[in-house]
This record gives structure tokens, sequence and C-alpha cells, in this order.
């Protein structure tokens, strides 16, 4: 040991450590830091299937920097070999956590509390963790109330990374992998199908979260179709794509742009607007539908098929359409409701600022998949913390198209 690392902790790994990569990245975040590692044990797991084991020894200059790096290998499924008592702390105001709190991923986690080992309900990356009794769950710091118990420091905490398992794995067993649009399509998107009717089969949710890009390029039709065959529970959007569905459903353009003829109309920059006051007039999207006036489009079948949706707003919208929800934190609150009934399945298509927002609030277990024609979007979801996600550089209507080919296959 290095004389000036006179502080040590040894920690443990278990599982598939060496196919998904644990082990190295275990490593290389403590050759980042200022601190030195030794390796004490490792048993290689012999048949196909078998977990591995390594431990060991983590040692810093400080206790601050042992206690900053264990709390950081925490989240690649380290486990102290001393796994002690979570310490709770009372939230000392409404929507500020207490200062040493700690701040969770989109992992599966636990933690020891009274000699219970509690799962972390709800769990979410860039939260706190709530105890009430026996229960605990991830709490957004904007929700958080005065005295409510939040677990502080990274003692008695347990996260359990993704894995992936030895031999041939299917698409989503480890779903990160570097964005090429050179990746085989055609059975990707065949896995993504699979993934859908096993998730709708078991009862889970699908949500897609899509951008006005789906109308502009012409393919609303194909978004009409999936959300018919009952292959979506949730919407999630921002203003541009229901006013744009709705402009193209009153006028047949989007922003102005003929969809039939590639076109700008004369005064078509007009209709976007045009559109959002018929729904306001109507009293919102449902009534619109409810009195004939909106009689096709993406907002109109989600409207027939009970698609529950959520429209968030932003500085840039006009109008806003009357359904917009233009309180952001309300928005997060509406949109972790939806995801926390279920949803097995996230379909991410041409919105960059939507996929963020909404991967950062997605279990690390939600199958999810970014459709984009702009490669940078796929990299920009994965680096932003949603991993597990699974990136498509393709047109998004050859991607609705292809899945609905692939969801009419007999299973």
């Amino acid at each position: 040991m290095n004389r000036n690392h006179m502080f040590s902790q040894v920690i443990e790994l278990r599982g598939h450590i060496i196919d998904s990569r644990i082990l190295p990245k275990i490593l290389d975040e403590v050759l980042d830091s200022e601190c030195e590692f030794s390796i004490d044990e490792v048993v290689v797991g012999r048949q196909r299937g078998d977990p591995s084991y390594a431990r060991i020894e983590i040692m810093a200059p400080s206790v601050e920097a042992l206690t900053d790096i264990v709390g950081r290998l925490q989240q690649f499924g380290a486990q102290p070999m001393r796994l002690g008592q979570a310490r709770l702390e009372a939230a000392p105001m409404d929507g500020a956590f207490p200062p040493d709190f700690y701040s969770t991923t989109n992992l599966p986690t636990a933690v020891v509390v009274g000699g219970r080992t509690l799962p972390v309900e709800d769990t979410e990356m860039d939260c706190g963790i709530l105890v009430e009794g026996d229960r605990a769950r991830c709490i957004a710091v904007s929700d958080v109330k005065q005295g409510q118990m939040i677990v502080v420091g990274h003692e008695g905490i347990v996260v359990q990374p993704l894995e992936r398992p030895r031999g041939p794995s299917p698409t989503f067993a480890f779903m990160s992998s570097t964005v090429s649009s050179e990746k085989p399509r055609a059975s990707l998107i065949h896995d993504i199908a699979r993934e859908m009717r096993e998730a709708k089969r078991e009862g889970g949710k699908i949500l897609v979260v899509a951008g006005p890009a789906v109308v502009h390029t012409g393919s609303g039709d194909l978004l009409v179709k999936l959300i018919s065959s009952g292959y979506v529970d949730y919407l999630f959007a921002g203003n541009a794509l229901p006013t744009h569905d709705i402009e193209s459903a009153f006028y047949g353009t989007a922003l102005g742009v003929s969809l039939s003829e590639g076109l700008p109309l004369e005064r078509g920059h007009e209709n976007h607007l045009r559109a959002i006051n018929r729904i306001r007039l109507a009293g919102g999207i449902k009534e619109a539908v409810r009195k004939g006036i909106l009689t096709k489009g993406i907002m109109h079948a989600c409207v027939t098929h009970n698609v529950d949706y959520v429209l968030c707003g932003s500085i840039r919208d006009d109008g806003p359409l009357p359904d917009v929800i233009t309180d952001v934190i309300d928005c997060q609150r509406a949109m972790r409701e939806r995801i926390h009934a279920g949803v097995r399945v996230a379909i991410m298509m041409s919105t960059m600022l939507h996929s963020i927002a909404v991967g950062n609030l997605l279990p690390a277990d939600v199958t999810t998949v970014c459709v984009d024609i702009n490669p940078s979007v796929v990299t920009k979801l994965a680096d932003r913390g949603t991993f597990q996600s699974l990136g498509l550089i393709m047109d998004v209507g050859s991607f609705l198209r292809d899945l609905l080919e692939h969801l009419a296959e007999p299973i």
C-alpha cells in the first residue's frame, strides 16, 4: 500500500462481472481517482451461467476520498464486505434533501434499515430514497416534505447492476452498445417486436415518446396504425407533435408544408396556430373528437383507443394546446405516475429533448429503444445516463413500417 493511502475498505463483486464488463469498469473508476486497489481474490465461473466473484481492497488517502470512491463503485454493484445500516436524516424543509443525501441510480436498489433489507420502489436516477415504515422508494427533491426520513451517505446501500449472461444473449439482455448506423436493423426490430408482444401478454405497458418529425416525415399514419393495433398504452410528447398532427388533420399541412406535395402553401404558416385555436374553442382534444371536429390523426387515435397521453410544454410553444401541461414539475409527476404503472417497453422516436427527459425517469430494467436519423441524439441519451438504451440510426417512417410488419407476424 502507498504510505499516503492509509484508509482502506474491502469490496465484493458477484454475478456476471466479467461478461458484463463490471470488473474492468470498477478498476477503471479506481484508476481515474486518487485511490489504489489490490485484487485479493477472483473466482471465475466455469460453466455457462455460473456467476463470478471478486474481492478487492480499495485504498485512499483520506476518509472522504474512500467514502467517495466506494459510493461510486456501488453504482456498478460493488458491496462493502462490512455492509452496515443505512443512515436516515429528516428533510430540513419542503423541497430539499439533507446535505449528505444518497443520490440514486436507475438500477435496482435496496437499503438496509433496522436489520431489514428493503427494496427501493419506483427506481429512478438523480433522486433521494425516502424510508417510511417498512417501505423505501425514490423521491424527487421537488416532492420531499420537511421531516420525511431520507437516506444519507453510502452505508447500507445495495445496488444490483444489469448483467449480460454468458453465451449468446438476446438483444435486450445487455442493451447498452456502441451507436452505429450499420447495426442489423431487421433482426433488432424483430427483437423489439418480440419484446412488445411479451410485454402485452404479461400485462406490461408500452410507452411511446414521439417528436413532430413523425408528422413532418409523413409517418403519422404509421403511428396511428401502431396505436390502433393496441401496442401503445401511453404517449408522451410536447406541444409540437399534437399541434402538427392536428394541423395535418385539418389542413393537410405540417408547419404550412403540404404533406401530399411537399411544398409550402400560401399563408400555410398560419395553419398550426389556427389548428390550436380550433381545439381551444372546442375545449380540448378529447372534446374536439367527441364533437366530431377532429376526425383523424394521431391524437384522434389516442382518444378513440383510450391511449393515455401526457403533453409537456416548453417556452418555445405557440398556444399551447389546452391539453398541454405548462408546469415542468407537474409534467414530471404526470410522467412518473404512468411509468410507475407498469411500463415495460419505451420507444423514443425523433425527439432529443423529450427522449432525454423521459430517459431520466425510467428504471434501468425498462426495455428502451431510441430511434433517430441523427446519431448524436442516440449518443446523448446514453451519455446522460440512460445506458440501457438500444439506439437505431434510421428514418422513423422506415422503423415504424418495419415494426408493424414484425408485429403482424405469427407469435
